[in-house]
C-alpha cells in the first residue's frame, strides 16, 4: 500500500531511496535502529518495508551498500512523518532512477494482492512529478513511494468511468505534489477532469477532508456533474439557496464546495474559519483585476493547495498572470520583472499544452474572415456616431477618460450590427445565407455575440429555424433546457449565446459551425467560444465563420487583438522574441487619433474596461 501520513498507531515505511547522505547532527544518539529488510540491492537502488510503531521512534539504520557511492539514508521516524531540514538528489538518482520504480512497482504489488490479477496498462505509466521548490524529505518520500496513477487507482479499486488520455494522466501527475499550481491547458482538453481525478486521489491517501471549489456561475451544475460522472465516491455540495441555507451548507459534511464568484462575495463573513486542505479556482482570469472586489476575497482564502484552472492566465497584460498568482503563492513574483524571467519563475507552476500537443488527431479547425460591408444606412449611421463621437470626445479635451473612449467603442460595434434607426444589417444577411447551407446539410451551429439584444433580434430574423438562445437575461432553468435540447434534439440546430454566459464550460461537440456575429476584446475570449466545439470528443472538422467590417473599428480593434495574441505567445507560448503588452492606454486613443490626458488612467480602470 502507498506510505501513509493519516495511519494512526503505526508507518508502513516502503522506501525506495537513492543517492543521499545523512550528517550526524540529524541522528538522535538515543534512538535505535528498526529492522530493514533489502531487496535486490545489485540494482542501483533498494527497497525496503518495515512496519515501524509510532513509540518509540525508530531510525532506519544507514547502509552504504553501492560502490559507486550510492548509499541509503538513515531516516529518523517519530510521531510525525519522516522529516529533515532538506532533501535533494544527486546525479546517482539520474542513473538508477529506472531500476527504483521498477522496485517500487514490485513492491506496491506484493503488498496488494488485487494486483497479481489487475491487468496492465498500455500506456507509460504516470508518476508524479515533483516540483524543484519541493525539499522536505518526507514530502518528497511520500510522492516518490506512490505506484503509478493508473495502478494507484486500479489498486484502490477506484473505478475510472472512461480511460483519461495520455496527456491527462500527465496533468494529474502534474498536480498532485504540488501546493500552488495554475493548470493553463487549451480549452477542451479536460482541466476540470483532470483537476477533479487528482482531488479524487489525494481524498483517498488521506491528504484531504476539505476542499472548495470556485467558479463562474454558469459551471456550477457542470462540476457538479463532472464529479458525479469521475468521483462519485466523494461527497461534494453546491451552496446555493437562501442565507440560512447556505449557512448549514457552509459548515455541512460534504468534502467538497462548490461556489461561484458572486456568491463567495456575498458569503464571505459566513466562510469557515478553517483552513481548507485545497482550493481550487476555476476560469482564474475572473481575478486578473488584483484591485476588484472578487480578487480581494479570494486572497482572503487560506488553503494548503492553491490551484487555478484556466486556458487564458494572460488576457491583457502582465498584470493578469501577476494577480493570479497573487493567489497561488502570493510574493512570488517580484514586480517590473522582464518577461524571460517571470518565465523561468513559472515554469514549475505552470502546465500548458495546446491540442496540437495533446490531440494531434483531433479534426481541423478551419477559420474563415468574411468581410461584410455594411449598408448604405448603417454606412450613414455610422460616420455620423463617429464623427459625433470624435467632437464630444475632443471637446472634454484633457478631461477625457477610458470610460468615455470605450463608451464610443461600443456605440460604432452596435451599429456595426444592426442600424438603430432603420434595424437594418449587413452581418444578419450574410448569417443567414451561411446559416441555409449549414441547415441544408444537417449541421448544427453556434452564434455568439457581446450582448443579449442581437441575439434577441436575430432569434425573430431566424424563427423559421427555432433557435434557442443562452445567455444571462434567461432563468438557470431555462439555460439547462434550452442547452439540453440543442445537445439532444437533432431537429434543434442553431443556439445564440453571448461570449458571457457560453463561452466557458460547455461541451458542444454536436455542432460543428461557429459563427462570431461580432468580435470581443481579446482573443482569449473568442478562442474560449470556439473551444465550446473544437474539444476532445469533436468527430468533424470545425468550420468558424468571424465577421468583420472593414474602415471601422471593428478593424482597429482586431489589430489590438492580434498585439494581444502576441503578448500570450511570449509569456505561455514556447517562443521568445519580441511582443506587445497589450492594450493601453495609448492603443485607446490612437484609434481616434486623440491626444493623451495629462494622467493616465489607473491600471485598474484600464483592466476593467477591457
Amino acid at each position: 500500500m502507498p506510505l501513509s501520513s493519516k495511519l494512526p498507531s503505526s508507518y508502513l515505511a516502503e522506501m525506495c531511496l537513492v543517492g543521499y547522505g545523512l550528517s550526524d547532527e540529524d541522528r538522535s544518539a538515543n534512538q535505535e535502529p528498526a529492522t530493514v529488510y533489502s531487496l535486490r540491492p545489485d540494482v542501483g537502488c533498494t527497497v525496503h518495508s518495515t512496519l515501524i510503531p509510532v513509540r518509540p521512534p525508530a531510525v532506519v539504520r544507514c547502509e552504504p551498500i553501492f560502490a559507486g557511492g550510492c548509499r541509503i539514508r538513515t531516516v529518523s521516524l517519530p510521531t510525525s512523518l519522516p522529516g529533515v531540514k532538506s532533501y535533494r538528489f544527486p546525479q546517482a538518482e539520474s542513473r538508477a532512477s529506472a531500476s527504483l520504480n521498477v522496485q517500487a512497482d514490485k513492491a506496491h504489488d506484493s503488498i496488494n494482492t488485487n494486483a497479481r490479477s489487475a491487468p496492465r496498462e498500455k500506456e507509460n505509466p504516470a508518476r508524479p512529478k515533483l516540483p524543484r521548490n519541493l525539499v522536505a524529505f518526507h514530502e518528497r518520500l511520500f510522492y516518490l513511494l506512490q505506484p503509478p496513477l493508473q495502478t494507484f487507482f486500479r489498486h484502490q479499486r477506484l473505478p475510472l468511468p472512461a480511460r483519461p488520455f495520455a496527456y491527462q494522466w500527465q496533468g494529474i501527475a502534474f498536480l498532485l505534489p504540488r501546493k500552488s499550481a495554475l493548470l493553463a491547458d487549451e480549452m477542451g482538453l479536460g482541466k476540470t477532469m483532470q483537476a477533479i481525478l487528482t482531488l479524487r486521489l489525494l481524498y483517498h491517501l488521506g491528504e484531504i477532508q476539505h476542499a472548495l471549489v470556485i467558479c463562474p456561475k454558469p459551471l456550477v451544475s457542470n462540476w457538479l456533474r463532472e464529479f458525479h460522472f469521475w468521483a462519485p465516491d466523494v461527497s461534494v455540495e453546491a451552496i446555493a439557496g437562501e442565507s440560512s441555507m447556505r449557512s448549514l451548507l457552509w459548515t455541512g459534511p460534504a468534502v467538497v464546495k462548490i461556489a461561484n464568484y458572486e456568491l463567495l462575495q456575498r458569503d464571505v463573513e459566513r466562510l469557515p474559519q478553517q483552513q481548507w486542505d485545497l482550493v481550487i479556482l476555476d476560469e482564474a482570469q475572473r481575478i486578473k483585476n488584483a484591485e476588484s472586489k472578487t480578487a480581494a476575497v479570494i486572497s482572503q482564502l487560506r488553503g494548503q493547495r492553491n490551484w487555478a484552472l484556466t486556458g487564458t492566465p494572460v488576457e491583457n497584460s502582465l498584470a493578469d498572470i501577476y494577480s493570479i498568482f497573487q493567489f497561488l503563492q502570493p510574493k512570488l513574483l517580484p514586480p517590473d520583472l522582464p518577461v524571460p524571467q517571470i518565465k523561468e519563475l513559472l515554469r514549475d507552476y505552470i502546465l500548458r499544452r495546446t491540442k496540437d500537443q495533446a490531440a494531434p488527431d483531433l479534426p481541423p479547425k478551419i477559420i474563415r474572415d468574411v468581410a461584410i460591408e455594411l449598408t448604405p444606412g448603417q454606412r450613414e449611421s455610422y460616420h455620423r456616431a463617429e464623427r459625433e463621437g470624435v467632437i464630444f470626445l475632443r471637446h472634454l479635451g484633457r478631461q477625457v477618460t477610458v470610460q468615455h473612449v470605450f463608451e464610443l467603442i461600443i456605440r460604432l460595434k452596435q451599429i456595426c450590427n444592426f442600424d438603430p434607426i432603420t434595424g437594418e444589417s449587413a452581418k444578419l444577411e450574410q448569417l443567414r445565407s451561411d446559416l441555409e447551407e449549414v441547415i441544408a446539410n444537417g449541421r448544427k451551429a453556434l452564434i455568439f455575440s457581446q450582448w443579449v439584444e442581437p441575439l434577441n433580434r436575430m432569434a425573430q430574423e431566424l424563427q423559421h429555424w427555432s433557435p434557442l438562445l443562452f445567455h444571462g437575461g434567461l432563468a438557470p432553468a431555462t439555460r439547462q433546457a434550452n442547452l439540453a435540447r440543442f445537445q439532444h434534439d437533432p431537429t434543434s440546430r442553431l443556439l445564440l449565446l453571448t461570449y458571457s454566459s457560453g463561452g466557458v464550460g460547455l461541451n458542444l461537440q454536436c455542432a460543428n459551425y461557429v459563427f462570431l456575429f461580432d468580435r470581443w476584446w481579446n482573443p482569449a475570449v473568442e478562442e474560449q467560444a470556439i473551444n465550446r466545439v473544437h474539444r476532445i470528443g469533436q468527430k468533424e472538422p470545425v468550420f468558424i465563420t468571424r465577421y468583420l467590417v472593414p474602415d471601422t473599428i471593428e478593424q482597429r480593434v482586431q489589430q489590438i487583438l492580434e498585439q494581444k495574441r502576441l503578448l500570450f505567445q511570449e509569456l505561455i507560448g514556447d517562443q521568445l522574441g519580441p511582443g506587445s503588452l497589450g492594450l493601453s492606454q495609448a492603443d485607446l486613443f490612437r484609434l481616434f487619433d486623440l491626444p493623451l490626458p495629462d494622467q493616465d488612467a489607473s491600471p485598474a480602470t484600464l483592466r476593467q474596461a477591457a
